[in-house]
């Protein structure tokens, strides 16, 4: 391989980096545009366990909108924060990829006064739609989980 296609490839895996680091990010900062841009455009298939299996990636907006979004006397209730760690991409063509990534999640849910820690494995498909990286299947696989209450003298602040 010449040197401008290994810097070709060089680039190409940390597009996909940086748009699995996007998705996350959106995911945090509870941005279902951002989450959604994620994708191509139609037909993505999505399979989050408990979360659902879907062939396209509008029905898994609307649930991340519901919860993401769900504030109770104006003020959110639920708080995630997504460690995405160890990408593994593999360029399989000129527009195409894999990735395999582990994810150490960690929700705090002040509905339920819990906090639940988890370890989840990603594996993706990657596709270059309209001249950029995006996800076109994302399959995650909960390795093991753990849910406790929340100390009752927590709080979580909010900036304003």
């Amino acid at each position: 391989m010449d040197l401008a296609a290994r810097i070709t490839a060089i680039e190409n895996v940390e597009a996909i980096k940086a748009l699995k680091y996007r998705y996350w990010r959106a995911c945090d900062g509870k941005d279902p545009e951002g989450f959604r841009d994620c994708f191509i455009a139609k037909g993505a298939r999505i399979d989050y366990g408990r979360m659902g299996a879907f062939d396209d990636v509008a029905p898994m907006v609307d649930i991340f909108a519901k919860v993401a979004l769900y504030t109770v006397d104006g003020k959110h209730v639920i708080f995630d924060m997504h460690h995405g760690m160890h990408p593994d991409i593999t360029l399989t063509g000129e527009a195409t990829a894999t990735g395999r990534w582990t994810l150490r999640f960690r929700q705090v849910n002040l509905l339920m006064q819990t906090e639940t820690l988890a370890n989840i494995e990603y594996d993706d498909d990657y596709v270059i739609e309209d001249g950029e990286w995006k996800m076109s299947r994302s399959v995650s696989t909960e390795t093991w989980s753990m849910t406790r209450p929340l100390d009752p003298a927590a709080t979580v602040t909010e900036p304003d």
